[in-house]
């Protein structure tokens, strides 16, 4: 029953990817006074990108064909080791976390590499930025598995939402979650090109970070970067999202999944509001922002550390 339970919270799962970012679009159309695009935007896209041809440059290599392929496969990976809704992932074992962490990382650096393929300057800019600003984020990843691992022992991603000590706000050390929940809020804005890090929106060539590594792709390798960064994107808000329920409650599997989907509604929605009221940032500001999160975390490290030494 587990397993039906796992596989079919999978499934639901990336039957709904695409349908979350149309949230952020109505949030953020709300603020400005407009109707916005439909729920289903993104479904829209998708299927409008894969009905086209792909083109591709004379300069390029099948490394450029590569890195689409690469980047979905990992953020997919991801999600087959995350516990939706707070059940048993399809697959876990000890060190998944870490693992999942170079996944996305791989998949970064075949999105860069294409990117470098196309010889093109203004994706050699983009990916310069994305490599920066990517190896300061993954010191706020990596401090706050950190933590982790002091307030629950283990490394699995499993293990820390659906475990025997699931990680929560009415726990001994859940106020501690309050600087993680911020400081991977402000890491999946960062991680996922969105304001105040970069603008999703965005048409200069010198102020793009991510789309300035894909402006060479079309048709249907577009498709699988725009279904891969809508997984990752996913995989950051449930992340968040799994941090908010409290550890006392318990729901059987229906009002659970209603409860999750609740929340990473209200990420979703959180982060319209930030890029209804934020401008982006300056690129020297970028790092700035990201040493910021990994301050937090570093913070709740040393704040374990004092309670363990007391």
């Amino acid at each position: 029953m587990s397993v039906i339970l796992s596989v079919f919270s999978l499934v639901l799962a990336l039957a709904l990817v695409p349908l979350f970012p149309g949230i952020i679009l109505k949030v953020k159309a709300f603020f400005a006074g407009k109707k916005g695009p439909p729920l289903l935007i993104k479904y829209y896209t998708l299927l409008k990108l894969l009905r086209k041809g792909s083109v591709y440059s004379t300069s390029s290599t099948f490394v450029f064909r590569l890195g689409p392929i690469f980047s979905c496969a990992a953020a997919l990976m991801a999600l087959f080791f995350f516990p939706f809704a707070w059940l048993q992932p399809l697959f876990s074992f000890q060190g998944d976390i870490i693992v999942l962490l170079y996944f996305f990382a791989l998949g970064r650096f075949f999105t860069i590499v294409a990117a470098l393929d196309t010889a093109s300057p203004f994706e050699g800019m983009g990916a310069a930025r994305e490599a920066f600003f990517a190896f300061l984020a993954e010191a706020t990843l990596f401090a706050v598995l950190v933590l982790f691992f002091r307030m629950n022992g283990t490394l699995s991603l499993g293990e820390y939402f659906a475990g025997q000590t699931p990680l929560s706000f009415d726990g001994a050390r859940g106020a501690l979650l309050v600087l993680v929940v911020v400081g991977l809020f402000m890491v999946m804005l960062a991680e996922n090109a969105r304001v105040p890090v970069d603008d999703p929106a965005t048409h200069l060539e010198l102020t793009m970070i991510h789309e300035a590594m894909i402006l060479d792709h079309s048709g249907p390798d577009l498709a699988t970067i725009e279904l891969g960064a809508f997984c990752k994107l996913f995989f950051y808000a449930a992340f968040v999202a799994s941090l908010l329920k409290p550890a006392q409650l318990v729901l059987n599997p229906v009002l659970a999944i209603l409860l999750f989907y609740g929340l990473v509604v209200l990420v979703y929605a959180a982060i319209g509001v930030v890029e209804s009221g934020t401008a982006r940032l300056k690129m020297p500001l970028v790092p700035k922002y990201l040493l910021t999160s990994f301050a937090l975390v570093f913070f709740a490290i040393i704040l374990t550390s004092l309670e363990f030494i007391q």
